[in-house]
């Protein structure tokens, strides 16, 4: 649904590293300051089967339970810190995940996500719902580049699969507590404990709740609490009534009140010049501060594996979340009507926006996969699944410029279905060659039901929508694998990954006659086609490990948000009929003795083709600007070469541990950590003049871990240097990343 933005919060939990504490069992409790040696070799899900990373062709970062105590990844929004071509876009509820470039770029529900996040397999909310906590994780995954055979018809950009802990049948009654408590008052209380009821039967109880103050100084508040305060559970049963049957049942529920979305204005509208970034965390607000998410997940996955060794899957799933907003989003607390004398001295008008909107959201999704045993010179998946999502608008959605003048309202729901087969077959050849081969055929469709009006003119202004959409597509997956030797592994693919199309809505935006515009025609399904190699190698007797990687991506029909040009607060989107990008990566892990090092590094290039749209904030024309032809004129322009929205050409990420030991076999481990986002554009104008870069984010952290047995007590700071970085754009107003933070925890295993 085109509904310019859910305009949610921002919340960054950027916690210390001792924050991810939920990951740790009394079995771990011992590695918990140092790293994991290089012959623990990690492994990725990424192809329905449990593979070891240096052997996949597939790039990727693969965070397991230490990864995420020592580097304080506890929200999405922190993996940007941690993998190298990855970007987020911190908008609290509506956080997008960018991958090499690609992601979700506007924030409806008719845009798909090009990446997909799953949670213990079950592909989750596409954009929405993103800021559940990271608690009791075993592992979290970040692929990049298309997903085109197993992870969803609309993973263009990659995907991040998010593995919590499993009951452990017979093992104890084992778990953890942990306590944190930083500045601005954040007190985070978090546990999880196994329960083995029998031989058969064992589970798992995880909670998770945060109280912190808010980040921002707000003036003008009306009414409303902008502090957070979050409370998230999770129950897990773990059956196997046989030797060849194993069921898994989890249920999660999160409630998520993010204070309010709170950015200020991206322009002075004295000066008319970009705001600087010394007062990010001052807001004037002339509304009701109001987010909150709900929402309850639940899944069974069954395998029955026979006597041949082949699993048959089964992966069930049920999500229903409610997520709702009010606040101002103009970032003035201007009244209506309210006027300031620039630098000229001309009395120019300041806006009183606001927003209060709901939505609801249901998914239903099946997903069966026939497994061959993971050994074998010929082994082959194939699979289907289906999935059904649908969101509901209340009648409360509105969108007031100003409220009580011209209010845009709507309700209706919005229902989307996705229908997919899938294979992969795997040879052995000579020599240590493999090849694999996949394909995945998707149907989908989207249907809009819905009424648009404006209460103040109705029904004058109403404007009904009741339209569907489909296609489909074919993506998959061509592979050559070399086993060099036991060190070296190289690979090369062809992989494809597409994206569905939508319908475009359109919130008022009046003709001459004084009636609404006609609705924009659909936005086609986009294709992308990656060309990729890479290398895996194990280094200086195992103690090194490295990944590094290339790739060169073709897209057909790339889907790009535009403004309308006569009101640049609702946006349609388009196709750039071809978009290039292309990239390396590079990956390293080391441990020697009690030093531990990690690093990565993403270098990328993105570009639009022949493209042309009207950029409203600076002029537009009765003359037409076709986006194929234009003509290119002062008010027409060719982004072609325009690199895409929150695409950064550069990041790197680098962290160390030492591990000191003391007496009483107590350790002390300070551990640094530096990550590097170059600068991006946050709308496809690259106008520097009006606001639309965003500056290099530059983070570092750090903590010290004392460990004496089953307790670990850190000091922690992230974000040290106090960086002040916009981590997005909702014009007119943009959304800062996280402040410095620091503190204090305390986890105690058993």
């Amino acid at each position: 649904m085109k509904i310019h933005a859910l305009w949610l919060s921002t919340s960054v939990l950027a916690l210390g590293f001792c924050g991810a504490a939920g990951a740790q069992t009394a079995s771990t409790t011992s590695q918990s300051t140092s790293a994991a040696p290089p012959t623990q070799e990690v492994v990725v899900t990424a192809e329905r089967r449990s593979t070891n990373l240096q052997q996949t062709p597939i790039a990727a970062t693969v965070l397991t339970e230490n990864d995420l105590l020592k580097k304080g990844v506890f929200t999405v929004d922190q993996l940007q810190f941690v993998s190298p071509s990855l970007a987020v876009d911190s908008f609290g509820q509506g956080n997008d995940i960018d991958i090499r470039g690609i992601g979700k770029g506007e924030h409806n529900t008719q845009t798909g996500t090009g990446v997909v996040t799953y949670r213990d397999g079950v592909a989750s909310f596409p954009g929405y719902f993103q800021d559940e906590p990271y608690y009791d994780i075993a592992n979290i995954e970040v692929l990049r580049g298309p997903q085109g055979t197993f992870s969803g018809q609309n993973a263009t950009g990659g995907a991040v699969i998010v593995n919590t802990q499993d009951p452990k049948i017979n093992g104890g009654y084992d778990g953890y507590v942990f306590a944190r408590y930083g500045n601005y008052n954040d007190t985070n209380l978090q546990g999880a404990v196994n329960l083995p009821i029998n031989d058969t039967l064992a589970a798992r109880i995880a909670v998770n709740g945060e109280y912190r103050d808010s980040f921002y100084d707000v003036t003008g508040l009306t009414k409303g609490n902008p502090n957070v305060y979050n409370g998230s559970a999770r129950f897990s049963l773990l059956w196997t009534p046989t030797s060849s049957i194993k069921v898994m049942w989890k249920t999660d529920y999160s409630y998520l009140d993010n204070g309010g979305y709170f950015g200020d204005a991206i322009l002075n509208p004295v000066t008319g010049k970009p705001n600087g970034t010394d007062n990010l965390f001052k807001f004037a607000n002339n509304y009701e501060t109001f987010a909150v998410d709900q929402f309850v997940r639940s899944s069974i996955k069954v395998d029955y594996v026979d006597s041949n060794g082949i699993d048959f899957r089964s992966i069930s799933a049920y999500q229903r979340g409610r997520t709702g907003w009010k606040g101002d989003i103009d970032g003035t607390n201007a009244a209506t009507g309210a006027t300031a004398i620039n630098s000229a001295g001309v009395a120019v008008p300041l806006n009183n926006f606001i927003i209060a909107e709901a939505a609801d959201e249901t998914i239903w999704s099946q997903e069966f996969n026939i497994i061959s045993p993971d050994k074998g010179p010929i082994r082959w998946i194939v699979g289907a699944n289906y999935q059904h999502n649908q969101y509901d608008f209340p009648k409360t959605f509105d969108i007031g410029v100003p409220p009580g003048g011209f209010d845009e309202d709507f309700y209706g729901d919005n229902l989307t279905h996705n229908y997919a087969a899938f294979g992969q077959l795997t040879f052995e050849l000579p020599a240590g060659f493999e090849l694999q081969a996949g394909a995945r055929y998707t149907q989908w469709s989207t249907t809009n039901k819905t009424l648009y009006f404006v209460p103040e003119f109705a029904p004058l202004f109403d404007q009904p929508q009741d339209e569907r959409y489909h296609g489909s597509n074919v993506t998959g997956k061509v592979t050559l694998n070399w086993n060099l030797d036991a060190k070296n592994f190289l690979y090369a693919f062809v992989a494809s990954g597409a994206k569905p199309g939508g319908l475009n809505t359109t919130l008022y935006s009046l003709t001459v006659a004084g009636t609404p515009t006609p609705i924009p025609a659909p936005f086609k399904q986009e294709y992308v086609t990656d060309y990729e190699i890479g290398w895996k190698s194990r280094l200086f007797d195992n103690h090194v490990r490295t990944q590094i990687g290339a790739y060169y991506n073709n897209f057909k029909d790339f889907q790009v948000v535009v403004p309308l040009p006569d009101n640049p607060l609702a946006a349609t989107e388009l196709n750039s009929p071809k978009a290039t990008l292309y990239g390396v990566e590079a990956q390293v892990q080391a441990v020697f003795g009690d030093l531990a090092v990690n690093g990565g590094m993403g270098l990328e290039h993105t570009g639009l083709g022949t493209f042309y749209t009207e950029d409203p904030r600076v002029a537009t024309s009765s003359t037409p600007c076709d986006p194929g032809s234009g003509p290119a004129s002062p008010v027409c322009f060719n982004l072609k070469g325009h690199p895409q929205t929150y695409a950064p050409d550069f990041t790197y990420q680098l962290s160390g541990t030492y591990t000191f030991h003391l007496a009483n076999s107590d350790t002390v481990a300070p551990t640094l950590s530096f990550s590097h986002i170059s600068s991006q554009y946050g709308t496809l104008f690259d106008n520097q003049a009006l606001g639309d870069e965003l500056s290099s984010r530059n983070i570092l952290s750090a903590n010290l871990a004392w460990t004496h047995g089953t307790i670990v007590v850190s000091v922690y700071g992230s974000n040290l240097t106090d960086d002040h970085y916009v981590s997005a754009l909702l014009p007119p107003i943009r959304i800062a990343g996280a402040p410095r933070q620091f503190g204090v925890s305390l986890l105690k295993t058993f």
